[in-house]
Formats: structure tokens, sequence, C-alpha cells
């Protein structure tokens, strides 16, 4: 997916381009400081997604939006809340409220797919090498590579790594939409599993290559064995 960022503010572009690149089906194929400069651009070559800032030289990101006969699909990012309103009229995809973590840059990037495509999210053929995971008043850094599974416990899901787990304020839903279906699968109301950890499935439990033992719930096991075995 050909996309562009149309930001003047240095800082901002590097946070763009550092998480665009993170996502392997995103293309950058431009970095403009204004909307002049982006319309040349869009009416010489083809793109698909816009990440647009709203406080920009010479024309602002809406009015400049207007002014696009045939629009790509746009992100809209900009510090100030009061627009976003006024960007949801225009038929934006998602608004990223500055500063943004990867997480919520990556479910903006998923409604795009949902929204071109009408089928699964975007990021179910997108994988991504790491994820920050808020823990208490801390951000930790995990390799997606090192997840074993996910749990829910209470009001909280646990990251379960080979030595260690982090616990995590996120529902097991947050991870299965930021994580994708196509490496990791819900097996059981409380358990996402890391399908490259399985040693083998044996009944109704999924033995892990660190010795776990996951339980394979009824309502899940169907879809999950048939996408398995398919691979």
């Amino acid at each position: 997916m050909r996309c562009i960022i149309v930001e003047d503010q240095p800082p901002a572009q590097r946070i763009l381009k550092k998480f665009i690149d993170e996502v392997p089906a995103l293309e950058l194929v431009g970095v403009f400081s204004d909307g002049i400069q982006a319309m040349e651009f869009l009416n010489a070559e083809p793109v698909h997604l816009m990440f647009l800032d709203i406080h920009l030289p010479k024309i602002n990101g809406l009015d400049f939006l207007k002014s696009i006969p045939e629009p790509p699909q746009v992100i809209l990012t900009t510090a100030f809340s009061e627009y976003a309103l006024e960007g949801y009229d225009l038929n934006v995809v998602d608004y990223l409220l500055k500063p943004f973590s990867f997480q919520r840059f990556l479910q903006a990037v998923n409604k795009v797919g949902v929204k071109q495509e009408n089928g699964p999210s975007v990021n179910a053929n997108m994988p991504i090498s790491e994820i920050y995971v808020k823990s208490s008043h801390e951000h930790i850094k995990v390799l997606v590579k090192d997840i074993y599974t996910i749990s829910s416990d209470s009001d909280y899901t646990e990251i379960h790594l080979k030595n260690k787990k982090i616990l995590s304020n996120e529902p097991l839903r947050h991870w299965l939409d930021i994580l994708g279906a196509g490496q990791f699968y819900q097996v059981h109301k409380s358990h996402i599993i890391n399908t490259q950890k399985i040693d083998r499935i044996s009944g109704n439990m999924v033995l892990l290559t660190d010795g776990s033992k996951i339980p394979l719930g009824r309502a899940y096991k169907d879809h999950f064995l048939k996408s398995i075995l398919q691979q």
C-alpha cells in the first residue's frame, strides 16, 4: 500500500517513518512539508494512504484535503483534538492524536485494510517484529518472536515470554487485533498462543516448546485446527 506523509515537523516525520517501516505492507513513497508539494505528487503518482497533519504552512490539512478531487484514504495526525469531528465529516479513516503509540498507529492502519478490502484487517498479512507493552508506568519493549502465550487473568492480561511474564491492562482482544491471526490464534477464552512455539497438539491440549500446556477450547478448536493444518 503506497503511502505519503504530509507533516512539517521533523520529529513527527521521523516517528511516522519509523512506524511505517515496521509494517511490511506499507510502502512510503513521499514525505512533504506542506500540501502544495503533496498535491503535485498526488497528481503524478498513485497513492493509497496519506498521513496528514492538520497544522501545515500555506494551507491547513483540512482545507488541503477538501481541495483534492479524488483523495486517497487519509489518517489525520494532530496535537489538537477539537478538529476530530470535522475530520470525520471528510470521511477520514482515523484520527491520531499526538503523541500516539505504535499500537494506536497500527489500529488506524488496520481500518484502512477493512475499508479497502472489506475483509480481514490489514495486520492479518502484516507481521510486526516488536510491540510496546504498557505495564504500570512503563512501556516495555517485547520482541514478538519471544512471546509464547498471552493469557487473561481478571482485569489484566499476562504476556508470557520464556523466562518471565509482563502484566498489561489491555484485554485479549487488543492483542489479537495487534498481532493478527497469521501467527497468533486464540485457542481458549483466556488464551492466545504463538503458533511458532507449538510443539504438538494432543487432544484438547496445545503443548508449547517451553513445556506449557494450554487448553484448547471447544468453541475455538475446529477453526484453529483447520487454520493450522492448512498452513
